[in-house]
């Protein structure tokens, strides 16, 4: 941990750590941080102490290592304020290193109400779009569906729910071998079931498309024979999570605020989910795999036994306060453009009702399974991200039922660009390589777009008989 000597604070092995673990030599890094070689080796070396203008250099060049790096309350209370001062809205402030340490020095108590208060815009800020979605798309009320309950409600929870992420590392951690360097099988799994429930599992084919079946008065759980191993593996991970953490789950589910009755019991199916997830990725393992290898989710599907998309999921639901993951959102979206799952742990949100922009590289996805695209693409508050999105085909096991065909997206700001491996195929210096996108065209204030459907809510349109354009309207 970095010590401080007075006002002074020496972190030199902290930072040969975080040098190591990037794989890079002093050279690479002090011109990575805009350091000489020389004041970097001081450094490391604990001869000097970080200064503001060093510490933001470092939290710069490498913002996933370095958010989980404080060790003290002040330095915390730093980070806060730094990730708080990095919203667009104070984008036109002059309020450097220097002044951010200074508020955190001198006026403690005022920086962490400046945080709250920054939280609490953003929350208010969340709840105006999703106000504003309902009214321009004709939701009356909040007729919400309890399936949309539950969505929200993981989106309010960060998506990530702390007693159960533990639970679940601590039941990986008990039942997998110290040898045992492969992910959970379904062997293993299997074992688990019966000599800690009784259950016994078998593998089955019928005409509806089962995924799982769980016989409670013979302790059989069935698995449908047609899916991918990935998925025959979740399905066990997630009857085992059932029984294993029946009463936590319970507590979870019990305690959330939903309105209509069938809500909850959704929501205890996905927590069983999440757990299952955190059961076959557990926390502090997949984040370490996760950051050595980039994030690059083929490699941590063969890693960890995973589909494409529960790794994808999985890397959303890395917010464990102290040992948080890169802010990443995530979603899956259908052959009709139907947003099926989403969570963002970034400033970019989802449209809640109706379609989401023509322009984001998912759509294009769909129709092109098995391979991925990668974007650079700008909201309208200013804030760049890298994205990459894989379409993805299930298949049904039969001739007469159609496979399931969707594509899933994961992404995150472009200051953690260097971590995601995808955005080395973009050149994220060029203004050019920019893809403009928004919310959805209901809630999206640029005017000029020839992909829009429909005009923004609340702002009126021109028509002009004389003169067509692509969009037969103009946006005042």
């Amino acid at each position: 941990m970095p010590r401080r000597t007075g006002a002074r604070i020496f972190a030199g092995h902290e930072l040969r750590t975080l040098r190591q673990r990037a794989g890079l030599g002093q050279a690479a890094m002090a011109e990575r941080v805009g350091l000489s070689v020389s004041y970097l080796s001081q450094l490391e070396n604990d001869d000097r102490p970080l200064t503001p203008a060093v510490t933001e250099a470092f939290a710069r060049a490498f913002p996933a290592d370095w958010t989980s790096a404080p060790a003290d309350d002040a330095e915390r209370r730093l980070a806060a304020l730094r990730e708080a001062f990095a919203d667009p809205l104070f984008a036109s402030e002059d309020f450097g290193p220097q002044a951010l340490h200074r508020a955190v020095e001198q006026q403690p108590l005022f920086a962490d109400q400046f945080v709250r208060l920054h939280d609490a815009w953003r929350r208010a800020e969340e709840r105006l779009q999703m106000v504003d979605d309902r009214i321009a798309s004709g939701v009356p009320g909040d007729d919400r569906l309890p399936w949309e309950e539950v969505r929200d409600w993981f989106h309010e929870a960060g998506n990530y729910v702390d007693s159960i992420d533990r639970a679940a590392e601590a039941l990986a951690d008990e039942i997998t071998p110290e040898s045992l360097a492969e992910p959970l099988n379904e062997a293993l799994l299997g074992h688990v079931l019966k000599t800690r429930h009784g259950v016994d599992v078998i593998t089955a084919s019928d005409d509806g498309g089962m995924l799982r079946r769980f016989d409670r008065s013979r302790g059989l759980l069935t698995v449908g024979a047609a899916q991918p191993p990935e998925t025959r593996r979740f399905m066990m991970a997630h009857q085992l999570a059932l029984l294993e953490f029946r009463w936590p789950i319970a507590l979870v589910a019990e305690q959330a605020r939903l309105r209509a009755p069938e809500a909850r019991p959704l929501l205890s199916v996905g927590l069983a989910n999440y757990a299952a997830g955190a059961l076959l990725m557990p926390y502090r393992s997949f984040r370490e795999t996760a950051r050595a290898m980039r994030h690059d989710i083929d490699r941590l599907c063969q890693r960890f036994g995973v589909s494409f998309e529960q790794a994808c999921h999985r890397l959303s639901t890395l917010q464990r306060p102290g040992e948080r993951g890169i802010p990443f959102f995530f979603c899956r979206v259908d052959m009709a453009g139907n947003i099926t799952k989403r969570h963002s742990a970034t400033r970019l949100q989802f449209a809640r009702f109706g379609g989401a922009c023509p322009l984001w590289i998912v759509h294009e996805a769909v129709a092109i399974p098995d391979r991925i695209l990668v974007q650079l693409a700008e909201m309208p508050d200013g804030v760049r991200y890298v994205s990459m999105a894989k379409g993805l085909v299930k298949p049904s096991g039969s001739f007469t039922r159609a496979p399931r065909r969707y594509a899933v997206a994961l992404g995150c700001e472009v200051e953690h660009a260097r971590d995601f491996i995808y955005a080395d195929a973009l050149d994220t210096a060029n203004p050019g390589a920019v893809t403009p996108i928004g919310i959805s065209c209901r809630l999206c204030p640029r005017a000029q777009c020839d992909q829009r459907a429909f005009p923004p809510a609340g702002r009126a349109i021109e028509v002009d008989a004389d003169r067509r354009d692509v969009v037969p309207y103009r946006v005042a």
